[in-house]
């Protein structure tokens, strides 16, 4: 059995455990580097992940339906919607993290590309923060919602669910909707937001494209067909609530085809 000292997938483990967000960010810059630098191992354990994922105190947690509106203002507006964006960054370390925990037995490309994006949303989560400090606020001081988390634990038991679904719906959304966003920013007149969610953005289409990568590597696996695949499983867990509009380009940069987003536009 590895130690969590020189395995990857254990020290994923502990970065997904830990509570504070700081913390989190330093010990995921370290993983990572420790892991280019081929310190690590990659075990094949099953590994007890449990369903929680390491969060602050705060921010507060509730329902979508009961976050405030936001409107454009510093108070009312820009501030609460950078916060929900760090927020999500915040998120998605765990999402990354927990991909390489939870599942064993799968390439060493797949624990090389996840560890990649849990690196890559904590400098999201750093800038933004940054940005968020300059406002005068701080992550935790504005409620937010847990909806990437809760699909996580929905999504826990099959690694091919889970990429069909988390970054295949619920990260690709920030694709739809970050042009929108970064339109409103601009009119607010945070043009450091802008230039922030224009990185992220790129990098986020990348992530995407992670997602469809393990996705339609695991359909060959168990020889299933991908389209038919993932309508079955957007009819199962996201029955009559994808909406768009879609930013189509985005997506297919991040590897969804001609079929895929015409099913998107059916729904």
């Amino acid at each position: 059995m590895a130690d969590q000292v020189n395995d990857l997938r254990r020290s994923a483990l502990a970065c997904l455990l830990i509570t504070d967000p700081l913390t989190k960010v330093e010990q995921t810059q370290q993983l990572y580097q420790r892991w280019l630098a081929g310190e690590l191992i990659i075990s094949e354990d099953e590994l007890a992940v449990p369903d929680v994922a390491g969060h602050p105190d705060k921010p507060e947690l509730v329902a979508p339906r009961d976050l405030p509106r936001r409107r454009n203002s510093i108070d009312n507006g820009v501030a609460p919607l950078i916060h929900a964006i760090t927020h999500i960054e915040f998120n998605a370390i765990n999402l990354a993290w927990d991909a390489v925990a939870r599942f064993s037995g799968l390439p060493r490309e797949f624990y090389n590309d996840w560890a990649r994006v849990a690196f890559e949303e904590a400098e999201h989560f750093i800038l933004l923060r940054e940005h968020l400090l300059s406002l005068g606020y701080d992550y935790g001081d504005f409620p937010a919602h847990n909806g990437l988390w809760e699909m996580a634990k929905k999504t826990h038991h099959d690694p091919l669910i889970r990429m069909a679904l988390v970054p295949r719906v619920l990260e690709a959304r920030g694709l739809d909707v970050t042009p929108k966003m970064m339109n409103k920013l601009r009119h607010s007149g945070d043009l450091r937001a802008v230039d922030i969610l224009e990185i992220i953005l790129r990098e986020e289409i990348g992530h995407v494209t992670i997602g469809t990568r393990w996705f339609n590597y695991l359909c060959e696996q168990r020889k299933v067909n991908p389209l038919e695949t993932f309508k079955d499983l957007l009819d199962t867990y996201f029955a009559g609530e994808l909406r768009g509009p879609f930013h189509t380009q985005a997506r297919k940069q991040a590897g969804f085809t001609d079929a895929e987003m015409a099913l998107l536009e059916g729904r």
